[in-house]
């Protein structure tokens, strides 16, 4: 039996997954798994199911796939996704070597392809992401600054502090402060 994978655009949470799941078990189309932007079938999908799948996923804005660039830049921004935001831990080798190991692509060849549709560097898009994962944990309260730190594979707070003041224009302790003022002010209605 020949597997058949199809590929789905801003599919980026467990949510989407869900939602993705049940459309087509609506429209009565069989699947063997469900990834971040990729669904494995059985069997292809006849023009009538296609047409069907991709009309219920745009309610949720979700697109179904041609572009075998697109595609392997959407699979790309998964893996990263994935890996940072879903992961247990980041992984221990090079993002590159880990991407390219994921994907079964040569990561020159990925990253050509990535930075052309997607106008900057796959190192750009996993910093914007670790930065957005440090603001979630910030505003989590649990952990400090160093654990964040640490938790995130930074090789020292201030690489954290530094690369996070480049990329929000704020530093942690500042930004988390914003959160707190922003709590106290709510409190006081």
């Amino acid at each position: 039996m020949v597997n058949m994978n199809i590929f789905i655009k801003y599919m980026v949470s467990m949510r989407c997954k869900m939602v993705v799941e049940a459309e087509l078990e609506l429209a009565g189309i069989q699947f063997n798994h469900i990834d971040l932007g990729c669904v494995t079938l059985p069997v292809g999908l006849t023009d009538q199911q296609h047409q069907q799948l991709k009309r219920s996923l745009l309610q949720y804005g979700l697109e179904l796939m041609d572009n075998k660039e697109a595609i392997l830049v959407e699979r790309i921004k998964n893996v990263i996704i994935e890996m940072v935001h879903y992961a247990d831990e980041l992984p221990k080798e090079n993002y590159s070597d880990f991407i390219s190991h994921k994907l079964k692509y040569d990561y020159t060849y990925l990253s050509n392809i990535f930075s052309r549709v997607k106008g900057t560097t796959i190192q750009q898009y996993i910093i914007k992401h670790r930065i957005e994962k440090v603001k979630e944990l910030l505003l989590y309260d649990e952990l400090n600054l160093t654990e964040i730190s640490y938790q995130m594979q930074y090789s020292s707070v201030a690489h954290l502090s530094n690369q996070f003041k480049k990329v929000t224009g704020l530093t942690p302790s500042y930004f988390k402060m914003l959160k707190t003022q922003r709590m106290a002010n709510l409190e006081s209605f």
